[in-house]
């Protein structure tokens, strides 16, 4: 993983609060993060008491646009929490710099990541902290789990017993100490064997897991194409510094009501799309825990657009029938 350290836990959820934990977080300090992502990536923060500030994100990658976030930093700022959307990388360069030079900590929520690379760097190996999944919608899966990654040492000690619900128990296994006691604030954090026996099978195979998608994603690409010049979708952008995983295969499509038809009658014919997140500037809790920081335009549009296109192990068998019918869509959006 090109880390100091990796940590198992139970979920990415549990990383995130291990890394907020990690950073000394408290009422009144204040995390900067996209709104377009998993609830987890800001509820993380909220239970130590610090405000999640929402900024916009990209309209090419749909990442955060790491050219807002320096205007969003305040003397209470102490994150920056690049969430690496559809396994493609955030511009973690500009994202490194505005922290170094802010003297904050980056925590990269990879979970959908694995697999991924920025400038030839596994994503969550780039910040102080890194964050992965694999819950059963990513692409290396244990049904739950994730892992904490630890790219800066002076962290690992202290990670160690926050996951052993705050004590030195690990020291103890390793024959540092002669007992174990309370060392600190924790939790129990710790994956059950049965998850991280199915994990290790997962990683075995990781790499015929991650081509078979690849291949995949970009026989979507390839196919569908011609929608995209006729104006019809927009396909997903990836730079070419970012290697990415094939985690989802998305479009865009012109608005609200045409993505409502366009998984109307996809369903019809059995085939299931989805949209994604409800941006979390615009949740009830918002209200209570959080706040945006400037203009929401490109996250409020491109949340109303897009849907996802079904992307798994063994689709390769029905994956004609797929882009028939998503053509078939597309060509009776386009004609209305």
């Amino acid at each position: 993983m090109g880390s100091e350290k990796a940590l198992l836990t139970h979920s990415c959820t549990a990383a995130l609060e291990m890394a907020a934990m990690l950073a000394n977080l408290g009422p009144g300090d204040e995390v900067i993060m996209p709104s377009y992502t998993f609830v987890s990536t800001a509820n993380a923060f909220v239970l130590r008491g610090a405000t999640p500030v929402f900024v916009d994100i990209r309209s090419d990658t749909l990442n955060i646009d790491e050219t807002l976030i320096e205007a969003a930093i305040t003397p209470r700022t102490k994150a920056i929490v690049p969430v690496h959307y559809a396994g493609v990388a955030c511009e973690m360069d500009t994202i490194m710099d505005i922290a170094r030079r802010h003297e904050l900590l980056v925590i990269e929520d990879a979970a959908q990541g694995i697999m991924s690379f920025y400038k030839g760097q596994p994503l969550g190996s780039i910040g102080h902290l890194g964050c992965l999944s694999f819950h059963e919608t990513k692409n290396i899966i244990s049904g739950e789990g994730g892992a904490l990654l630890i790219n800066d040492i002076e962290f690992v000690e202290r990670a160690e017993i926050i996951r052993e619900k705050g004590t030195n128990r690990s020291q103890f296994f390793r024959g540092q100490v002669d007992k174990y006691t309370w060392c600190d604030i924790g939790s129990s954090f710790l994956p059950g064997e049965l998850i991280t026996a199915f994990l290790w099978a997962q990683m075995e195979a990781a790499d015929d897991i991650n081509q078979r998608r690849l291949a995949l994603w970009q026989r979507y690409h390839d196919a569908l194409a011609p929608f995209e010049r006729a104006g019809l979708a927009r396909r997903p952008v990836v730079p070419t510094h970012c290697q990415h995983n094939a985690h989802m295969y998305y479009l865009l499509l012109p608005d609200l009501a045409a993505r409502t038809r366009f998984i109307e009658k996809l369903k019809a014919k059995g085939i299931g799309t989805v949209f994604h997140y409800v941006p979390l500037h615009s949740a009830p809790a918002c209200t209570a825990y959080g706040r945006a920081h400037g203009n929401m335009h490109h996250t409020d549009s491109l949340s109303d657009r897009l849907v996802r296109l079904p992307l798994w192990m063994g689709l390769e068998e029905h994956f004609n029938e797929v882009i028939f019918e998503v053509g078939n869509v597309l060509d009776g959006i386009g004609a209305r």
